[in-house]
């Protein structure tokens, strides 16, 4: 058994992990990243980057399906799932060759193999080819091994019919019929990918709404459109089991409740997408035997990332929610420059989230409800793409921009965007939460015409009552 030693010692190639790798390196730092997988993690291979290639593709067969309507007409409309699923693949392995890349460039080791720590600075590796390393850190270990998709009762994953979003990704035949378990981010991109592709969706989801958690006039406007293209949506529902018909298909029996009592009703599928979220993977590494503090498969951390064991970090979604890649990659650049001896922490004030629904949602900060729940006096900003130049041009105009202050002193809480492009105009938002802007700064600053982001000093100015573009009130 071979023994390496190390300034640092990172667990996991995902976004969070390389990037810290990559931050280390770039410092000047003898670090390795131990993957058991693929780099890029999730992300990168079936999440975050291969859905958003197939929700792109969805929106531009929906686009040209439904061309006629703006005069562009295009017969014999034909979707060949394998080739899509190819260039889907030709993505992912674009981003991971990438990803070892600036691995190499900045000299951070990658090593593959399963990773077990078994002391506050030792880690031992059993690599692919069965052999076993001991790596020593002298600074310190990172864990960064993400999460895994939640299996529930009565529905193993088959890899074919009862699947999660890593088979999703890759179906390579649109189902007929597509029963998604679970109305969160995961269930309602993937599901509406398969609904503009085709299929007949029907979601079921346990809580009162769909998206919990989002601001509620943002999931009225997606559950909307979901309803006017087809779909079922069941809330205050649980799937309790299914069973296999002879024709192939499933038959799902789901129990809803309400005031009154409570219903169990039958849906028939062709395929079952579990997507009830995502389990923290910080068991089975050996941390517990090692002293540090773990919770429901979270592994806490302070403002520095560092664990209850001074010498042990962790970052991304095994830290801790949200489950987001950006927060991962930014808690992997802090933990490295702590590691570094540099003066750096956890301080951000927001953390966007993005949701790639038809149309998006985008948000930042608080929501009404929120900032209500907090005792704050709030004014709200409202203003609907449809009042937009370039989304009537754009032939897209559902959605609304949304601003909630404080009433006072106009400092901007939280910024929700549903709409075409949400997700890259949340940008602007997080920046103005970040720096604790007002409404005034963001209405009287000069936006470009006619654009999107339009709409945000819109509405910025609708809360102060000096809209142009929408009546004030």
């Amino acid at each position: 058994m071979s023994t390496s030693t190390y300034d640092s010692i990172v667990i996991g190639g995902g976004p969070g992990g390389y990037t810290c790798a990559i931050r280390l390196g770039q410092l000047g730092q003898k670090t390795v990243c131990i993957e058991k997988e693929e780099v890029g993690g999730v992300c990168l291979n079936w999440g975050c980057v291969p859905s958003k290639a197939l929700i792109s593709m969805a929106h531009t067969y929906e686009k040209v399906k439904h061309g006629a309507s703006i005069g562009l007409h295009a017969d014999g409309l034909r979707l060949d799932v394998g080739e899509m699923q190819l260039w889907k693949d030709g993505i992912v392995k674009k981003q991971t060759g990438a990803v070892r890349s600036l691995l190499k460039s900045n000299r951070a080791e990658l090593l593959y193999g399963n990773a077990r720590v078994v002391a506050p600075d030792k880690v031992q590796v059993t690599k692919r080819d069965g052999q076993t390393e001991t790596l020593l850190a002298t600074k310190g270990i990172v864990i960064a091994t993400g999460s895994s998709t939640i299996e529930i009762p009565g529905f193993k994953f088959d890899s074919k019919q009862i699947i999660g979003a890593r088979e999703a990704v890759s179906l390579r035949e649109i189902p007929r019929r597509l029963l998604v378990i679970g109305g969160g981010v995961i269930g309602l991109e993937l599901g509406g990918v398969y609904q503009r592709f085709g299929s007949d969706l029907t979601v079921i989801e346990a809580t009162s709404s769909l998206l919990p958690g989002v601001d509620s006039d943002c999931t009225a406007v997606v559950q909307k459109r979901l309803i006017k293209d087809g779909a079922k949506i069941q809330t205050n529902a649980t799937a309790k089991g299914c069973e296999r018909n002879s024709d192939g298909s499933i038959s799902v029996f789901v129990e809803t409740k309400n005031a009154e009592s409570v219903t169990t009703q039958t849906y028939v599928a062709d395929v079952v997408l579990v997507a009830v979220g995502m389990r923290p993977n910080g068991v089975g590494l050996g941390l517990e035997e090692c002293g540090v503090k773990v919770e429901r498969g979270f592994v806490p951390t302070d403002a520095f990332g560092r664990t209850n064991v001074p010498s042990i970090f962790a970052i991304g979604d095994v830290s801790g929610g949200p489950m987001l890649a950006h927060k991962a990659m930014k808690e992997g650049e802090v933990v490295a420059e702590v590691l570094a001896g540099l003066k750096m922490a956890k301080d951000w004030v927001g953390i966007p989230a993005a949701i790639f629904t038809e149309p998006e949602i985008a948000t930042v900060g608080l929501t009404e409800a929120q900032a209500k729940e907090k005792g704050l006096s709030v004014v709200v900003g409202k203003f609907p793409f449809s009042a937009l130049g370039r989304a009537l041009a754009a032939n897209a105009t559902d959605g609304f921009f949304k601003v909630v202050a404080q009433e006072k002193t106009h400092e901007v809480l939280g910024i929700h965007i549903v709409g075409s492009s949400a997700s890259d105009l949340i940008n602007e938002g997080a920046l103005a939460v970040e720096m604790h802007a007002f409404l005034e700064d963001i209405g009287l600053t000069i936006h470009a015409h006619p654009t999107f982001a339009e709409g945000l000093m819109e509405a910025s100015m609708r809360a102060l009552g000096h809209a142009i573009h929408v009546v004030n009130r």
